[in-house]
């Protein structure tokens, strides 16, 4: 005979499932609320997260600079406009030798442009000259149709282009001030919270910075392993500009997926117009295999060390925050998770009931409310 329900324990089973359900849904509203502030402060939110993980980028050598004696501004300065020469210094490796061979690079785009017209003249396309004129003929048609779009085009190209460098200048400003005055920041924001909060928030502070070190450095790590081995397999091709090639990967590292793509397409272009069709299709399937590994295996078990996260972690959150916000969701999934597990693992911590010893009795403080321990503040 089977056991019939309790119906106090179903009443209590429902009404425990009620309360969770209203207090998750809460919490989703909640979160709701932060992301839609979030998306209409963005003009401010988006250089200040830039800032700082510039500044993560650069605080080492600021640090160094403060430890032997140097004033904050001095070193703020010094740092910013280190920052900026090494960032010039890098476009002008890209762009000199690019510039040097300008010539010798559009002459190989044109017999590039011939030999395709040529292969495609032949089996098994055979597509002929007059083919190929007409569709030249359609493709003028339909641009001169659309040259409403194309303004309109141009005119919201030139609005980012200019958003972008005000976000720049922006971001580099609060670099500095970072910088400058950033390791003052957890003992005044200390002293601007009352009770528990005074401890709780600068300690989480402190804890999301190493991480976003954490997180940029590892980004910086994949890079460089990126430019290296896509630098040997070009050097061992012979193709030309290698050296700007691999510095090219580098910096582009740090914009997933479209940097991928546009420092591949580049290196493929000019293996094609200098060394044919053969070690064009190579260095393409070089530049797969090198992103394969990147995003499968050295970037999650890099980032997964550095962060803390599982590789399964880091690679779901970069898909999600590629499928919410493209190329921004993508860049800043993967802090964005570490973040969120810093503050999952420190409300685990203050949660946690107190040890006991191993026959039972109550460690110290057990039954009275501890003093919360000091946060180890910046100074």
């Amino acid at each position: 005979m089977s056991a019939s329900l309790s119906p106090a324990r179903t009443r209590a089973a429902l009404r425990s499932s009620a309360r969770i359900s209203a207090e998750l849904l809460l919490v989703l509203v909640g979160t709701a609320v932060v992301l839609w502030l979030l998306g209409r402060m963005w003009p401010i939110v988006w250089p200040l997260v830039i800032g700082l993980l510039l500044t993560t980028l650069t605080w080492p050598v600021a640090r160094f600079l403060r430890r032997h004696g140097w004033p904050p501004a001095l070193a703020a300065s010094v740092v910013t406009v280190l920052f900026l020469a090494v960032a010039a210094g890098a476009v002008a490796l890209i762009a000199v030798p690019v510039a040097s061979q300008s010539g010798e690079l559009t002459d190989g785009v044109v017999a590039g442009i011939e030999r395709v017209r040529e292969w495609a003249a032949g089996p098994p396309l055979n597509i002929g000259d007059d083919q190929i004129t007409t569709a030249l003929d359609s493709a003028t048609d339909r641009l001169q149709s659309s040259v409403g779009s194309l303004v309109t085009t141009l005119a919201t190209g030139v609005g980012t282009v200019v958003n972008g460098v005000v976000t720049a200048v922006l971001s580099l400003f609060l670099m500095f001030f970072f910088l400058k005055d950033g390791p003052r920041f957890l003992p005044w924001l200390a002293r601007q919270l009352p009770g528990r909060l005074a401890v709780d928030v600068p300690a989480v502070a402190e804890r999301g910075w190493d991480t976003l070190g954490a997180f940029v450095r590892s980004q910086a790590a994949v890079g460089l392993l990126d430019a290296v081995l896509i630098g040997i397999g070009l050097w061992v091709l012979d193709v030309p500009l290698v050296l700007p090639l691999a510095v090219l990967t580098f910096v582009c590292a740090f914009v997933p997926i479209i940097g991928a793509l546009f420092a591949g397409f580049v290196a493929v272009l000019i293996a094609l117009v200098s060394n044919g069709l053969t070690d064009a299709l190579i260095v393409l399937a070089i530049i797969v295999v090198v992103q394969q590994l990147e995003g499968n295996v050295f970037q999650p078990m890099i980032q997964s060390r550095g962060l803390g996260l599982h590789a399964a972690v880091v690679l779901l959150a970069v898909t999600l925050g590629g499928s919410l916000a493209g190329i921004v969701g993508s860049l800043l999934a993967v802090p964005a998770a570490a973040l969120i597990a810093v503050v999952w693992n420190y409300v685990r911590e203050q949660l946690s009931e107190p040890p006991h010893d191993p026959v039972g009795v109550p460690g110290p403080g057990h039954g009275t409310d501890p003093e919360p321990a000091a946060a180890p503040l910046a100074t």
